[in-house]
């Protein structure tokens, strides 16, 4: 009993010194109500330069470590261009955390990113298979394989008419023939489940069941290094590449939106 007493006390003692943190602690606050203090930001801020690498979490089936690899987009949801061990960028999460309702905190943590999660995938494009007469044939030159078959070069009418006013745009902005050509477009079930069936450990992440490809409207672009593979490395070298930059910061004017674990698939939705 005497024992149990000192532990608490001792625990108490450390709270009090502040060399231990209690876990659901309100955020501290400035005299400004809801902003946050600076120590708070640099705490949090320390703590994302961390989490960006190691936080464990799961999508499609697999382990997944880290949100390095979506920091164009998450820069974009919050409207920062800043690092993600900023400042900055701790006080962007803090007022996404307070827009949804989470503990404000700062940190982009497992609770918060899912969020995110939840937020880049509604409303994606859903599986529902495209009439022949909403299609149409693109021509080879658009194509990043231009020895691609005939029978996967179409693509939806309305969406292949944006596509080719946004890469306009990109080429006016400067980016380099030899990306943003279509990988893929259109698939039909029987297509896809093919590839499924050639590809059996690729997950539910990498090619679905009722893919969005079905409705010709999403659209696999290249954007450096292997065209299609989620390796975390090759991830990371298509995140950093002009092509994809330019894409997160502009497809939407054109209609498009990512796919956040794919940097290479994209989906019209005007």
């Amino acid at each position: 009993m005497v024992g149990r007493i000192f532990s608490v006390f001792a625990l108490s003692m450390m709270i009090m010194f502040g060399h231990l943190r209690v876990a659901n602690a309100a955020p501290e606050m400035n005299a400004e109500a809801g902003s946050p203090s600076a120590r708070l930001l640099d705490d949090a801020a320390s703590q994302n330069s961390v989490l960006k690498t190691n936080l464990q979490w799961f999508f499609g089936g697999k382990a997944q470590r880290g949100w390095y690899l979506y920091t164009p987009l998450i820069g974009r949801l919050l409207g920062s261009d800043h690092d993600a061990g900023s400042r900055q960028f701790a006080e962007g999460i803090y007022r996404w955390q307070q827009a949804y309702g989470l503990n404000s905190t700062g940190v982009l943590d497992r609770d918060t990113w899912m969020s995110m999660v939840g937020f880049f995938q509604a409303g994606r494009a859903k599986g529902q298979v495209a009439t022949r007469d909403s299609l149409i044939l693109a021509p080879e030159s658009d194509f990043y394989d231009p020895a691609r078959p005939l029978e996967l070069r179409y693509v939806d009418r309305e969406a292949y008419a944006a596509y080719k006013r946004m890469i306009d745009a990109a080429a006016e902005a400067g980016t380099r023939a030899a990306y943003l050509k279509i990988v893929s477009a259109f698939r039909s079930p029987a297509y896809q489940a093919a590839l499924r069936r050639s590809s059996p450990n690729s997950g539910r992440a990498g090619l679905a069941i009722n893919s969005p490809h079905f409705t010709g409207r999403a659209l696999d672009l290249y954007v450096g290094a292997e065209p299609v593979s989620t390796s975390d490395p090759n991830r990371l070298i298509q995140i950093k590449t002009p092509a994809y930059q330019w894409l997160v910061k502009n497809a939407h004017r054109f209609g498009f939106h990512p796919y956040f674990y794919e940097p290479w698939h994209w989906e019209y939705r005007p």
